[in-house]
């Protein structure tokens, strides 16, 4: 039997007791970050499923869903039956069973019976999650009178946001609950005491209070917090590294983005940690990148001599996506060094790249250097500096179009690549 075989939850710090003291049967948890919400649902998947209940795990992508797996795996792994990764299934001794699926599938849980399900990141989740939960995971909380946990830091104000609803909304009939980062007691109180002097108020508000902000016109990347007393950097120390982010274009043509690169210089001991070096945007077929990143190859190397970089040219970071796929495989067919960004990076969004790179940028450790403060350039038919007109254009919840994306995303990419930490990407 499975009572006959310990297993080890995680253990519950006093703010996620409370959480689940007050319980209701649809409950939805604001957390802030590091206040612990995948430990709490592990700790309810896992209980479950030991007392022969059915429970289904659910996330917005596949990237998130698969850390929940293991990690549920790995704990019920002394009593269970049988596992599929692939499928998403774990079952245990005593009929228990865990089911995983991602909210990129529109039928997530039809024609399941559950006696619990947890929504994870939910606010995260498509424009259709609503849909979702009312057609397919809602139905199949019926036969056992199941319950439901979202769990989520919050992600903007939106009345079409499943989250935002089931906490502001009483009719979608959950009960919300707020759990601040600062109610983990496991967390340096000297750490949480630095995070409002760390971060825009803005992302410490809804990164680490929990509330949901309203982002529309907010800017997060200033030209002034890119100057040392109001003027671009002179590189005048010895870097450490010379590397490059690069954004493909997604199509071809002149009615869709273009190629954007920021060549960067990292420093771990003099100077400013990140500085822009230089950048270029191009609108070119996605078969004839090939020939054209050598070119930005050489300029890399050139920065790498003319810095002294200790550790040199350590190679171009590319969206491993659309035509970056294509450009990687040929690039490395033709031994340039290159390097995919890792998908947990690429996947987070525009704006979700904005707000973990913002940190960084808030703390003025990235810098633009004179000769990239002062380069124009013809793109599109417009004569200006791209790179300032995009990260400094860029407003949270405002659509723009496919062509001012593509230096922005490079500029995120750099930030989080050459200064991102474990609180980052």
């Amino acid at each position: 039997m499975a009572s006959q075989i310990e297993i080890t939850l995680p253990t519950p710090h006093e703010g996620q007791l409370e959480v689940f003291r007050n319980k209701t049967r649809f409950n939805a948890i604001r957390c802030g970050r590091r206040w612990g919400k995948t430990q709490m649902l592990i700790m309810l998947a896992c209980n479950g499923a030991v007392h022969g209940q059915s429970w289904g795990v659910f996330a917005p992508d596949y990237k998130i869903l698969t850390e929940t797996y293991k990690e549920i795996h790995d704990t019920l792994l002394p009593i269970t039956v049988s596992s599929s990764k692939v499928d998403g299934v774990i079952r245990v001794q005593g009929g228990g069973r865990v089911d995983a699926w991602t909210l990129n599938n529109p039928r997530a849980g039809r024609s399941r019976r559950y006696h619990g399900v947890l929504l994870d990141e939910v606010a995260f989740a498509g424009p259709d999650m609503i849909d979702i939960w009312q057609k397919a995971i809602k139905p199949s909380l019926l036969d056992y009178r199941g319950e439901a946990w979202a769990f989520s830091t919050p992600n903007g104000k939106d009345d079409d946001q499943f989250f935002y609803r089931a906490c502001t909304d009483p009719n979608m009939g959950f009960t919300e609950q707020h759990a601040p980062t600062s109610n983990n007691p496991h967390l340096p109180a000297d750490e949480i005491a630095k995070l409002p002097l760390e971060n825009d108020p803005l992302v410490y508000q809804q990164e680490y209070l929990a509330e949901f902000v309203d982002w529309s016109g907010a800017a997060f990347f200033s030209i002034d917090k890119m100057l040392v007393d109001g003027q671009p950097v002179d590189v005048d120390w010895r870097v450490d590294q010379i590397f490059a982010t690069i954004d493909t274009a997604s199509k071809d043509g002149l009615d869709h983005d273009g190629t954007g690169v920021i060549i960067w210089a990292r420093s771990k001991y003099d100077g400013h940690p990140l500085v822009v070096l230089d950048y270029d945007v191009v609108q070119i077929n996605a078969n004839l990148l090939i020939e054209w990143l050598p070119g930005i190859q050489m300029l890399m190397e050139q920065y790498a001599t003319q810095y002294r970089a200790r550790e040199g040219n350590i190679g171009a970071f590319i969206e491993d996506m659309s035509s970056g796929i294509q450009l990687l495989q040929s690039a490395r067919a033709a031994g340039m060094n290159v390097h995919a960004i890792d998908s947990k990076t690429t996947s987070a969004g525009k704006e979700g790249r904005a707000i973990a790179a913002s940190p960084y940028f808030f703390q003025q450790k990235v810098k633009i250097s004179r000769y990239a403060f002062d380069k124009v350039l013809n793109y599109r038919g417009k004569t200006k500096n791209h790179l300032l007109d995009q990260v400094c254009g860029f407003r949270m919840g405002q659509k723009k179009a496919d062509h001012m994306k593509d230096l922005f995303d490079c500029w995120n990419y750099g930030i989080l690549i050459g200064i991102g930490d474990s609180e980052g990407y």
